[in-house]
């Protein structure tokens, strides 16, 4: 087992010479060494960066990712965990998942309290953790995050508590199990994985510029021209309802298009698919305008996918085509684990 540490609330503690405040400072071997008894594989730690996951680039997420890689490279290697932060390990995860081929696991956690408070959720979900990445139980099944005895598959998954212990939910795409803490795991049916994508290599082309853009009432089109004027190749735009905008934004994104920009349409809403469906800057007029639906990725994961496939080089034809498929709602007890699709680079 490859425990990949990355920082985190489950490696911070109260640091002084920051002011009080809590900062990531634990290292992998001592988050290992909080669990309250011996995992049950051998652990190999492979400290990454310590740091709070809200300061992570998609560069750095790309690291992770290939440190996923050259872990399983090894046959010998059961599976990985990787400890994060859980403010951004929803774009994470995804980004692993969008990339991992290898049918073992891979899974995500964290923690909600830090390492010195009087009762830390880490330890616990670590041991969860280890205990699932070994688990044939999770084997075909890509990245999964386990967090509080709740497993979930990457794709959809999204924080949403910021100090509850069970801080994930993943309304569209569902949860694939839980494990107790004795270790004993419920995985419910397998869903279709897609084929994977590949990685960037660091260096490989240009690092476009991905926006995240909102929808508002009154909102008008100077944030999304700003974003284009900075030289953004890509803007998701997190729109109001079933993907909706108004006249401003949409002639602003109709322009946008035109210029060559990629804009994304995902919802601000929790749960539930964009769809085309209004007219007078609704999604009907955004889709006209060249707006490509997010499907069920929320703007999280819209912008990691989005950021992916512009620095895989694909146009915008390839890039609705590969949003309609990750977007799309898988169809449990399928008897494939992996849906055939098709990419051109």
């Amino acid at each position: 087992m490859v425990l990949l540490a990355t920082g985190g609330t489950i490696s911070s503690r109260v640091q002084p010479a920051f002011g009080g405040a809590t900062v990531a400072i634990d290292r992998g071997e001592q988050i290992l060494g909080s669990l309250r008894s011996q995992p049950p594989y051998p652990v190999r730690v492979v400290d990454l960066f310590h740091e709070g996951s809200y300061l992570l680039t998609f560069g750095d997420m790309a690291d992770i990712c290939a440190k996923i890689t050259d872990a399983l490279s090894d046959p010998l290697v059961m599976g990985v965990v990787v400890t994060h932060g859980t403010d951004t390990m929803e774009e994470t995860a995804f980004l692993a998942d969008l990339t991992h081929d290898d049918p073992r696991p891979v899974v995500f956690t964290g923690a909600q309290r830090p390492a010195d408070s009087a009762e830390p959720d880490g330890p616990d979900n670590l041991s969860r953790a280890i205990a699932l990445a070994g688990s044939a139980a999770a084997r075909e099944r890509g990245v999964l995050l386990c967090f509080a005895g709740e497993i979930f598959p990457a794709r959809g998954v999204r924080k949403a508590q910021t100090f509850d212990l069970h801080a994930f939910t993943n309304p569209d795409f569902g949860q694939a199990g839980f494990i107790s803490a004795a270790g004993d795991i419920q995985m419910d049916d397998v869903l279709p994985r897609l084929d994977p994508l590949p990685l960037p290599s660091a260096g490989d082309g240009d690092d476009p510029r991905v926006d995240l853009v909102a929808a508002y009432p009154g909102a008008d089109s100077l944030l999304l021209l700003a974003s284009c004027g900075a030289g953004a190749s890509g803007v998701v735009l997190q729109a109001t309802g079933s993907g909706n905008a108004n006249r401003v934004m949409c002639q602003a994104i109709a322009d946008a298009t035109a210029a060559g920009v990629v804009i994304v349409t995902s919802t601000r809403v929790q749960a539930g698919p964009v769809l085309p469906v209004y007219g007078h800057g609704g999604g009907k007029d955004l889709a006209t305008a060249g707006a490509i639906p997010s499907g069920l990725l929320k703007p999280s994961q819209a912008l990691v996918l989005l950021g992916l496939l512009l620095r895989l080089g694909m146009d915008r034809e390839q890039i609705a085509q590969t949003f309609a498929r990750h977007g799309a709602h898988p169809q449990p007890g399928s008897k494939s684990p992996r849906t055939q699709s098709i990419h051109h680079y």
